[in-house]
């Protein structure tokens, strides 16, 4: 019970956080008083990411603005990761854990892009849908490789303790 209370606390920062405009969400001033001296400035300057029908770069959006899109499509990332292993652990020792995790993952994040496309300055993006579900296979793919290498390595102790 208390993992799906942990999955549903994740799904309502997420419903809360795709109710808020852009303004809400915004951390430039933030950025602007922390990152003052622009570190890293340089060497940002060689991305040039292709987002919607646009390249977003710190030439074409400036400084602050491009780093808070790296922040936000990495909450992105990070968030759905996070979702994925709620459903993964809450979903327990069953069959087919890990695939219903990251089907479940893209569904809420397809469901997330269409409640944010009724939010005011919002928009729905199938790309986000990508990411969030990249971050679910991601996540979801470290701890099951985790779980598959303790698995072996406490078979392979139960065969030297055995001999």
């Amino acid at each position: 019970m208390k993992k799906w209370l942990i999955l549903l606390a994740f799904l309502v920062v997420l419903a809360i956080s795709s109710s808020m405009t852009y303004e809400q969400q915004s951390i430039i001033p933030e950025l602007e008083q922390i990152l003052a001296n622009k570190p890293f400035e340089k060497q940002l300057s060689v991305l040039k990411i292709p987002y919607w029908d646009t390249v977003v770069s710190v030439e074409e959006r400036g400084y602050f603005k491009f780093v808070e899109f790296l922040i936000r499509k990495f909450t992105h990332f990070a968030g759905f990761g996070c979702i994925a292993l709620g459903i993964y652990f809450a979903w327990g020792k069953r069959r087919f854990a890990a695939s219903i995790a990251i089907a479940g993952t893209a569904l809420i994040a397809m469901l997330d892009e269409l409640r944010q496309s009724f939010t005011p300055g919002r928009t729905m993006s199938g790309q986000d849908v990508i990411l969030d579900t990249a971050g679910a296979i991601v996540f979801v793919g470290i701890v099951v490789l985790v779980r598959k290498i303790f698995k072996r390595q406490r078979a392979l102790l139960c065969k030297i303790k055995d001999k």
